[in-house]
């Protein structure tokens, strides 16, 4: 399980193409420190496991139905990605609880900066827009994030200097993809509603 906080910027060092997958070599002093093979590391928001690590850089395989579900089919070498190691039993739940499962993508649709903060609005695919509220949280490219506006086909979220200093989204573009997780909750009470209405018929 992750938060979404963000631990670091890393950069994908090397793209090799397997066919039915890739291998990604990312680098990521902090994330790496004490990494050994099986862990966990959130890539964008995605869960991936380590297969090798040396010094601060670590691979691992993306299978096809990952890359065509998320944004990482699109990584190249130089690509930068939010990096983030599953949370400890017992520690500060900074954000919210995310699963790396990402449940689709969106585009930057536009950015509205201000003084000291920026509004991102984001497109929303019709099938998670029913999990997405005002107030509510959000993944986007692995950040936990706090729901401003929620559209029936997009949303916007507000972006302090750290967020967009320290992570991919100071670097979003209008167009660009990013990989989004909605509340797991939502989608539990959902599916808890529709036994409880079925039971009761």
């Amino acid at each position: 399980m992750f938060t979404g906080i963000v631990e670091e910027l890393g950069e994908v060092t090397a793209v090799e193409n397997l066919g039915d997958a890739s291998r990604f070599r990312l680098r990521g002093p902090v994330v790496t420190e004490g990494a050994q093979h099986g862990d966990s590391i959130a890539v964008n928001g995605v869960c991936l496991t380590v297969v090798e690590h040396e010094g601060d850089e670590f691979t691992a395989d993306v299978m096809a139905e990952t890359l065509d579900r998320s944004s990482l089919g699109v990584l190249a070498v130089g690509s930068r990605v939010n990096l983030e190691r599953p949370t400890a039993v017992g520690a500060r739940l900074g954000g919210h609880i995310v699963q790396g499962h990402v449940d689709g993508t969106g585009q930057v649709l536009e950015r509205k900066p201000s003084e000291n903060w920026e509004i991102v609005k984001v497109s929303l695919p019709a099938d998670l827009a029913r999990y997405v509220v005002e107030k509510g949280s959000i993944t986007v490219d692995g950040i936990s994030l706090t729901v401003v506006e929620a559209g029936p086909d997009y949303f916007s979220v507000s972006l302090i200097p750290t967020t967009l200093a320290l992570t991919t989204l100071g670097l979003k573009q209008p167009g660009d993809p990013v990989n989004l997780e909605v509340d797991v909750i939502a989608k539990y009470v959902e599916r808890l509603l529709a036994a409880g209405q079925g039971a009761g018929q």
